[in-house]
């Protein structure tokens, strides 16, 4: 995923109900009761954990019993001191005290208690990027350095692989034909680090791969679900069976649940967003251009697809006065850039938002060459009187920067296809009037048509008049 083109812009839940998701948490709730309950007596060792003898007692307080109570509990600790909860008193006597975040997550705002839950989540990757290390003695060398090689691990891409993880899950909740609130199934996440987009069946290796990161990742989504990240339901325990060994009962090999299913979180989302900005990607969130003009609006919602680019633009619409607002657009949609045709659609788009109050504004644009033709379909759309007709040129204007919009966001899309196929068809002589029309786009619009065509005749009418559009604008 490269951090130059934009992700699709997600749709956030607001910052009060996440930083009420975040409190209750159970790893930050966990870190916070610590807090709270670390006094002068409280010691920890020279990395800032919690002494051993008094583990014990910090898990009672968090009401932990089993094999993982002490582990969880420090866990838990170790949170408390990395997000400021607690802080280290003095260094020599192990003493601590409360930390300056404390207090935010009772006084501050829903941004200031999601800033700690962030650096929550910051632990509990950087740990999960961390493979249970069997040896670890071992693996010392006689500086007590780790040797890394000697155990095979490679923290950097342990950390490359989980991010790259967490991004592929990012997109896939993100994306407007993606399984929405469904969760993944890990073997296609893991797929998706592993198998290479134009290979056909993978071979055995390949597989082999895949269910090693499987297995890797029911680790790391075991480790993060605490922290509200993700909501997991891990790898079934009788697939990691000893095959000899009769099944308790009997199991459907179908059955994809199996095998472990994820799904991002409202909480996650916004946690997962943040860290891809602070990356330098570009990951906008509907909402984002509420309070900028119509032609940020027009510009940004260029390369949204439909559904996010209708949410954004309803809220956009809901902060102003409808007249104001249309004719704010009409004013942002003019223009013979290259990104023009696409700002007219986005308007277009926009307008079909917006009612009645809206036709005064309709109406001053009738004359003009840009905006009158979309005028005139809204217009008549709503039913409105006395709407002039449009002359041919307008009308072959509409068309060729309406084809134009339609490139430039879809390319060479089925739909297009469908639109380029019914122009033929319903103007037996489009082409000889076509390359006359006095837009940019136009040459590109019929080249377009001669390539998308399944027509051959018709296909090379629409070259042989590219090529005269060409000519007539000297290019």
């Amino acid at each position: 995923m490269s951090d130059s083109s934009p992700l699709p812009p997600v749709r956030l839940h607001p910052e009060a109900e996440l930083a009420r998701d975040a409190l209750s948490t159970p790893l930050l709730s966990r870190a916070a009761r610590l807090a709270r309950w670390a006094g002068p007596d409280t010691r920890v060792d020279a990395g800032g954990g919690l002494v051993d003898e008094q583990v014990p007692a910090a898990a009672e307080i968090l009401g932990l019993t089993g094999d993982e109570a002490a582990a969880d509990a420090s866990e838990a600790w170790r949170v408390a001191l990395d997000t400021g909860l607690v802080e280290i008193a003095d260094e020599d006597e192990g003493t601590v005290t409360a930390g300056p975040d404390l207090a935010l997550l009772t006084g501050g705002s829903p941004h200031d208690v999601l800033a700690v839950w962030q650096g929550a989540l910051e632990t509990l990757i950087a740990d999960a990027s961390v493979p249970d290390l069997d040896g670890l003695e071992e693996a010392l060398d006689e500086g007590g350095e780790l040797d890394f090689a000697q155990l095979q691990w490679d923290p950097e891409a342990e950390a490359e692989f989980l991010d790259g993880v967490l991004a592929n899950l990012y997109l896939l909740s993100v994306a407007e034909d993606g399984p929405a609130d469904s969760p993944v199934p890990l073997p296609a996440l893991a797929a998706s680090m592993i198998v290479p987009s134009d290979m056909g069946e993978p071979t055995n290796d390949v597989l082999e791969q895949v269910s090693d990161a499987m297995m890797k990742l029911d680790d790391q989504f075991r480790l993060l679900e605490p922290v509200g990240l993700v909501e997991y339901q891990p790898v079934d325990e009788a697939l990691m069976a000893d095959t000899d060994e009769e099944p308790a009962a009997q199991v459907d090999d179908t059955d994809v649940s199996r095998y472990g299913m994820v799904r991002l979180t409202p909480l996650g989302l916004y946690g997962l967003r943040a860290r891809l900005l602070e990356a330098g990607f570009t990951a906008p969130a509907v909402g984002d251009l509420a309070d900028k003009g119509a032609d940020a609006l027009l510009d940004g919602t260029a390369t949204f697809p439909q559904r996010a680019a209708q949410a954004e633009t309803e809220q956009w619409l809901a902060r102003r006065e409808p007249l104001a607002a249309v004719r704010e657009l009409l004013a942002a949609a003019r223009g013979l850039d290259a990104g023009a045709p696409l700002r007219r659609l986005r308007c277009q788009q926009a307008l079909s938002l917006v009612g009645a109050e809206a036709e005064p504004a309709l109406r001053e644009v009738l004359d003009d060459p840009e905006l009158g033709g979309l005028a005139r379909v809204w217009l008549a759309e709503h039913g409105a009187s006395d709407v002039p007709p449009p002359s041919e040129a307008m009308i072959f204007w509409l068309t060729v920067d309406t084809v134009a919009a339609q490139l430039a966001a879809e390319g060479n899309s089925e739909e297009l296809r469908e639109l380029v196929e019914g122009l033929a068809q319903q103007h037996s002589g489009f082409f000889t009037a076509a390359w006359r029309v006095d837009h940019p786009s136009t040459a590109d619009v019929l080249e377009a048509m001669g390539r998308l065509h399944p027509d051959k005749r018709i296909a090379k009418e629409a070259r042989k008049a590219a090529f005269k559009a060409r000519s007539q604008h000297g290019g």
